[in-house]
Parts: structure tokens; sequence; C-alpha cells
């Protein structure tokens, strides 16, 4: 009796536990339901939804011309809702080989049965987020809207579209590296310099995390629109940076080199029509734009720096273009260091001006010595009255900076003073130097380099840009006379007469410097290292452009500025002028072959029939089907005419037959009136291409 007594007692405590248990509970949930309810509620919407930064179109980067240098273009994320609310499984399979089918021959990268069997799998399973495709292009999707499941749209096929954006370039590596890029969150060139011009705000879109952690956008329409960034309108000129970037490309292949540049620079208004940046790359075995040398690489340039240190000694009144200096057998000791000519000649005593012209380095050193042996300072401080020891202020950033030393500082010494005079323990960057040079073809007055011209806004200019001033006069107006006249007297009769032509004229200065190899001097057990370079401006009575070449590392045995710097600026110059760029005045001496006639926009083989008919010298052979042809100097020359997919071609100066081929090619209708050669179109080369667009045609 009393064990169950005792069993009952133990029954009605676990009883009473139990629903002492169940009324805590019950209290718990209403507790967390009604007092705690809010805060879990919002918790949960934390968890299980949220805003998702949608990223800005960055703004284009246009060229002079408006053609686009960098953009940004959609791609799209193509994914799939496989749940059975979406689409019943009737459907689904009714349609699924026939979508596996379309995926594989529009995308190439698996065959039907395996989207197939991905597509079963990803539905068996109702993920609501099943990944397609990623990087799909705009015309792709388009083309993918139509295929079966997909026609139906989001909420009868499944079908979900995740835009992003890319930045593109339509022109590949063209100026890659002053247009600049992101990378890892590191913004360089107008990229980065302008970075809060282009990027614009981004929107925001309210999306929902469903199983296995993905997030899912609640509906179509952003929450709050990305407004994109606004436009930067450059100074690169496309057919000048073509031209610059062809042929330092074709010399520094020749010369097996390792690094160069080169620029051109308008000589009124300082802006950059054209900056190339080349650089070995050993594992592709091809050049790259990997660093901006013209920006960011100090350097002793050699003797191209005896064109401001000549100028020093004029302004000082110490010499004259005509005055004498003994240059001896070409070597002179210097307080125990022998300086040598390039030339090994012997010189004997030859005037300033033929020093220069000849790049003596025992001639000029010696007038500098004679000149400023007892007040180096004087000499340091002539220099600097020439702005070459401040930095350009450049927008983009990584500008390297001038070294030009104080007298008496760390590092000098007695023959401090005569290796400064041709271009050795100083330091400039390609783009200075250049400013320099530049400063003397516009009669004094040195502009900061420029780069932008124009913000833009939907094709509204919003903010316009005006050259500047660094220097109102880096020199007085007869030493600049002196240096033009000496820089000429380099092309017709000293060290460059190699690129002289009749067409125009070209003044200039070659410079050919040993590179120091860091603490371990100019020679290591390699051999030495050379830097070939010329800088200069043409046509040398009216300039319109300056510009500098600069190669570093040339092999085989040819490392002279006059052979591998200065052929590369005769390229440059000679091509502009073919292209008709700026209009020198008429030389006396007219070549015959100039009145042959030119063709833009020809067909490659008409070009070859009617020249080759006409017995007509030409420089090589178009490789493109399309191309422009003149005859300069003597010589026929050809720009090769390239077509970037997505942009409007031009077709002025072609055929009609040809305009309508290369235009309904890229996707365009025509239309056209008059008779003859196309003389104009309705749509801007190198814009956006609509493709079903109607462009119209102007003939004469």
């Amino acid at each position: 009796m009393d064990e169950r007594n005792d069993i009952l007692i133990r029954m009605r405590q676990v009883y009473f536990l139990m629903v002492l248990g169940g009324l805590l509970i019950i209290g718990k949930v209403v507790y967390i339901q009604f007092a705690e309810g809010d805060h879990w509620r919002q918790l949960a919407r934390v968890k299980t939804m949220q805003y998702i930064s949608i990223d800005a179109a960055r703004g284009d980067i246009c060229a002079d011309d408006g053609r686009l240098l960098a953009t940004s273009v959609p791609i799209y994320e193509i994914r799939m809702d496989m749940s059975s609310k979406v689409a019943s499984d009737e459907l689904f399979y009714a349609n699924v080989d026939s979508l596996a089918l379309n995926l594989s021959r529009l995308f190439g990268d698996r065959t039907p049965g395996q989207y197939r069997a991905a597509l079963v799998n990803a539905r068996q399973n109702q993920n609501r987020y099943y990944l397609v495709k990623r990087n799909v292009s705009h015309s792709e999707l388009l083309e993918l809207r139509q295929f079966p499941l997909f026609r139906l749209g989001r909420f009868r096929g499944g079908i979900i579209e995740v835009q992003r954006t890319r930045r593109v370039m339509p022109y590949r590596t063209m100026a890659a590296r002053t247009i600049g890029y992101e990378r890892e969150g590191v913004y360089v060139g107008l990229e980065g310099a302008y970075r809060q011009t282009i990027e614009g705000i981004e929107g925001k879109q309210l999306m929902q995390r469903i199983s296995g952690g993905a997030w899912m956008p609640v509906n179509d329409q952003h929450e709050i629109d990305p407004k994109n960034g606004k436009d930067l309108i450059t100074t690169i000129n496309i057919p000048i940076q073509d031209i610059t970037e062809k042929a330092l490309l074709s010399q520094m292949r020749r010369h097996n080199a390792g690094h160069g540049t080169a620029i051109v620079m308008e000589v009124a208004t300082g802006k950059i029509k054209a900056i190339s940046n080349l650089m070995y790359n050993e594992q592709s075995d091809t050049y790259d734009e990997a660093y901006n040398f013209a920006i960011g690489y100090s350097a002793e340039p050699g003797s191209t720096f005896k064109l401001p240190v000549i100028m020093v000694a004029f302004e000082d009144g110490h010499i004259a273009p005509d005055d004498t200096i003994d240059t001896g057998n070409g070597r002179f000791n210097f307080y125990g260091r022998i300086m040598r000519d390039a030339d090994e000649k012997s010189h004997g005593v030859i005037s300033v001006r033929e020093a220069f012209s000849l790049s003596s380095n025992v001639g000029i050193s010696r007038i500098i010595h004679d000149a400023y042996k007892d007040n180096p300072q004087a000499f340091v401080d002539g220099l600097k009255r020439m702005r070459l020891n401040e930095q350009l202020g450049l927008e983009i950033t990584g500008e390297g900076t001038p070294i030009i030393r104080d007298a008496g500082s760390e590092g000098w010494s007695k023959v401090s003073l005569p290796w400064m005079a041709i271009g050795y323990e100083v330091a400039l960057t390609p783009l200075q130097l250049l400013s320099f040079y530049n400063a003397v073809a516009n009669n004094g007055r040195m502009m900061k380099p420029m780069f932008v011209t124009e913000v833009r806004q939907s094709g509204r200019t919003v903010n316009r840009f005006s050259p500047q001033v660094l220097h109102r006069s880096v020199a007085s107006a007869k030493t600049i006379e002196y240096a033009r006249e000496m820089l000429v007297d380099v092309v017709e009769n000293g060290t460059a007469t190699n690129i002289r032509t009749d067409a125009y004229q070209i003044a200039g200065k070659t410079g050919t410097a040993l590179v120091a190899q860091t603490h371990r001097g100019y020679r290591t057990e390699s051999g030495v290292s050379y830097q070939a370079s010329f800088a200069g401006f043409f046509p040398a009575d009216n300039p319109v452009y300056s510009c500098i070449v600069v190669i570093n590392d040339p092999q085989r045995h040819v490392f002279y500025g006059s052979w591998v710097a200065a052929p590369v600026f005769r390229e440059i110059a000679d091509k502009i002028f073919a292209a008709q760029m700026f209009l020198p005045e008429p030389r006396e001496q007219t070549p015959a072959v100039a009145a042959m006639p030119h063709f833009r926009n020809a067909h490659r083989d008409d070009l070859l029939k009617i020249y080759s008919t006409l017995n007509a010298p030409m420089y090589g052979e178009p490789q493109s089907v399309f191309a422009s042809g003149r005859a300069v100097n003597d010589t026929v020359m050809f720009n090769e005419t390239e077509f970037i997919e997505n942009l409007v071609p031009e077709v002025v100066g072609m055929s009609l037959s040809d305009a309508i081929y290369v235009l309904e090619n890229a996707g365009l209708r025509v239309r056209f009136t008059g008779r003859g050669i196309v003389r104009k179109q309705s749509l801007r080369p190198g814009t956006r291409l609509r493709e079903g667009s109607t462009v119209l045609l102007e003939l004469s």
C-alpha cells in the first residue's frame, strides 16, 4: 500500500512538473510574441531582407572628338527560380530540352545534355536562385529572352536578370595606363584623378535571403536608381595616338628594348595628343602598358638636357652661338675623371653651335665648367629659373620628382658641374623634359600638360578647362631664338641628319645616356644599359607639335638616340603631316610625288593598284582591309583604318558600296543621297552603336 502511494505521489510530481513546464513555455511564447515581438520581427527582416548597393555606371572617358576610350557596359548574371510556384512540372519538363539546346548554342560552353542535367537537378532541389550564366552581354540577353520558358518572364518562366557593369576600353591598350583603371580598390590614371567626377552615385535594391544563403531581388525595380557618373573629354587624339603607339612599338621590337615612352604635345596649349608607354613582358613575349614611364620615370636624361644647360650660359651672357671652344681630341680630364665625346672623334676648335649640334660632351662641359667653376650655384640657379626643379602638378598621381642638386649639397663633387652639363647627376621625367622643349617651341611660355578639356553630363558641358601657363618665359627672346636655331642645326647638320626631310623642318636634340643600376653604378657583370632619346618639335618654323621619344635598354649593339629614338620621332611627324593634322607654310621645293592623289578609307586592294600603276614608292603595305594613303617626302604612306566592335564605323571617303558593306556588317541600316564617295555621315564615328539604327550618308 505504501509502495502504491509512493508511485502515485511520484506520478503526480512528474505531472505537475510537466504542466508547469508547459505553462512556462506558453508564457515565454506569449512574452516573445507580444513583449519582444517587434524586436524579433525586425531582426528577422534584417537577417533575411536588406538593401544591397547597386553600382552606378561610371562616366565615359572620351577622345578629343568624343570617341570612347573607356566606358561602362552592362553585363548580366542570368539566374532562374526553379521552384514549382513559378512554373508547373508539366510546363518545365515540356520546355527544358529546348531551353538546354538554345543555351548550348548561344554560349557553347556545355553540351545540351549537360545543360539539361544541371537544370533538372536544380529543379529537383527547388533552387530558387539557380545560376545559369555569368557575364552575359546585352545582345546575348536580348536573344536569351526569346528562349523557351525565359520568354514567359520572371513570374511564369523563372528568369532572373541581375545587371552589373564592366569597364571596357574599345581601343584595348591605347593609352591604357594614362586612361587608367581600378584594380583591387586602387585607381590609377585619369580613372583615379577624376574618380569623384566619373564614379556616380550608387543605387539601392531590396534583396531577400533564400535557401543556400543566396540573395535574390524582391522585385524588378531598384528602390533607389543609381545616378551615372559624368563623362570626361580628354585631349587624346585617336589617329595621333595610334600613329605614336605603332611607331614606338615597331622600333622597340626592332631593337628588343626593355621599355619606352613617346609623347606628343600641342605646342600652344600643352594638350597631350598622344602618350604611349610600353614595357616588355617576358611571360607573354609582348609589350604592355604596365607603367606610366612618361609621368613617373625620373632618370638622368643625357644629352637632351644640353638644351637648358646651354640656354643658362646664353642667359648669363657667358657665351654666344658663334663663340669657339677647344674640344681637343674628344677627351678631357676633369679633376682626374676623363670626359669623352660619344663619337670619339677629334673635332678640335669648334663653335658653340657646332658643339651643340654634334653633341660634343667635351665642348659643352668645358663651356659650363669654364663659366661657372668659381660659382657653380649660379648655374644651378639658372636651371631653377627655368622651373626644371619643380613638378608639373599633374592631376594624374605618381609624377616623378625632378632632381637638380644645389652646389655643396650631399653628393656634390668637383666633377658634378661638368657632368651635369651633359645630363648626368640630374633627373627628369620624359614629360617634364618635353614641357621644357615645348616652352622653347612656344616662344618661351611653359604650358602645364593638359589631359582633360571638358566634363559632360548627358552630353551637356558642365565644366570646361583652359590651358594653364606654368612659366611666362623660361628665357629671353634672344636665348629662345638661339635655342631654336641650334635645334634645327642638330637635324640639318648634326647628330640627327638621318631624320632630315625636305617636306618640312624638324628641330630637336638627340640623347644617349648610360643608365645607372641603383647602387651598382653604370657597369655591371652583364655590361651596360643605355637610354636613347630624342626631343623636339615640328614644323620648326611654326611649331604645332612637340614630341619626345625615350627608349630604354635597346639591344643588338645599337643604342644611340639618333638611330633608336629619332626615327620614331620622324615616323610620328611624317604621318601626322601626311594626315593633314596641321598645315605648315608651303616650302619652296615641293616633291613631285606630292601631286599624287590621296585617298581616305579606301579599300586596300584599290590603293595598291592605283599607286602601283602610278609607280609611286610606298612605305610598307596596309594590313587591314581599309586604309588611307597620302604622298609625303617622296613616298606614299598609309594609315590603316580599324573598326571597333559596338562603335559606329567611320566611312567618310569610302565608295558607296564599301560604306554599305561596312555599316551593314556593323548592324546599321543605310540610306544615302547624291552620287560619288561618302562626304558626310549622320552618326558620329566612334559613338556607341545601336543595332538597327539608320545612318544617312551624303555622297559627292
